[in-house]
């Protein structure tokens, strides 16, 4: 599996993703302090809501082969700047969390903004139903294929 580095707001579902893709039970944990697991790099949610915090996002993504933004369809709060992910230089996608809450027009909200912060693939998942964590987990463990194709 790519180890990939998830990085979205508070409570946008890092940590119960990370626990889904594990095969833990999911657990309600607030991460504190950057959490590396042997392919996974969950981050705080105050990395990205505070620009003081950039820094450590960008430092820690060092160790990553893909970024991952991922944004909740029922926050309302724009998360991610335009072309955020080109302060990386490496392939990113896009991960929205929560499908299972939300209506169309949510999704295609969290679609276009992770878009426009550059995520080249966009996944639609609910770690609690169950939706859309095969497709993801089958790119994780895939080479990527072509990283500029989006998937809907």
């Amino acid at each position: 599996m790519k180890k990939a580095i998830f990085i979205g707001s508070v409570g946008c579902g890092k940590t119960t993703l990370s626990q889904k893709l594990k095969g833990e039970e999911l657990a309600y944990n607030k991460t504190q302090a950057i959490e590396f697991h042997d392919q996974i790099i969950d981050t705080p949610g105050e990395f990205i809501q505070h620009r003081n915090y950039y820094s450590a996002l960008l430092t820690t993504a060092v160790e990553a082969e893909l970024i991952v933004l991922m944004a909740s369809a029922v926050e309302k709060r724009q998360t991610f700047s335009p072309l955020f992910a080109s302060a990386f230089a490496k392939p990113c996608i896009g991960i929205i969390t929560k499908i299972d809450l939300a209506t169309e027009e949510d999704l295609k909200q969290t679609k276009r903004q992770l878009e426009l912060a550059g995520a080249k693939k966009i996944f639609m998942i609910s770690a609690v139903e169950d939706q859309g964590i095969d497709e993801l987990l089958a790119y994780l463990e895939s080479d990527g294929g072509d990283i500029n194709e989006t998937l809907h």
